[in-house]
């Protein structure tokens, strides 16, 4: 399995800009309550980047020689933790992209655009602590032999 490439959190932050600022805009035009992530959301993202961190450790154990580990238990704490990365990436996206239409509003709501913040802050350190997961789960680079030399 290959590593997260930046280019696709790059698109996913992208994509969740757009998608949640013109979903936000085409509310209020509208005249409906637009969407502002809850704390709860925040505080959850968190969380996930702890699970997910502590599903990658002993991966990371194995990976040193330390233990065995099943293999199957490896292959499912990478994936989670590259899932975690593009999820952690779009939902930054589109806190960000809430956080910018709160901000270009006339009247700027504080308890709101303060929960989009903790939102992006938290997102941010879900893709961070997804890509730690995913590098704890690499296996270590071959023994070069004499033969590769030759």
């Amino acid at each position: 399995m290959t590593r997260t490439r930046p280019a696709a959190l790059l698109i996913a932050v992208l994509v969740g800009i757009i998608a949640a600022f013109l979903l936000d805009t085409v509310l209020a035009m509208r005249g409906l309550a637009v969407i502002v992530p809850p704390v709860s959301l925040a505080v959850a993202l968190v969380l996930i980047g702890v699970v997910v961190l502590a599903l990658a450790w002993p991966v990371r154990r194995a990976a040193a020689g330390e233990r065995r580990i099943d293999p199957f238990y490896a292959t499912r704490a990478v994936v989670l933790a590259k899932a975690s990365a593009l999820t952690g990436a779009l939902l930054a996206g589109g806190a960000a992209g809430i956080l910018i239409y709160l901000l270009t509003r006339s009247v700027v709501p504080l308890g709101s655009t303060l929960a989009a913040g903790g939102t992006v802050v938290a997102a941010v350190l879900l893709v961070i602590a997804a890509l730690v997961a995913e590098h704890w789960c690499a296996l270590p680079p071959d023994e070069p032999t004499e033969e590769a030399d030759a």
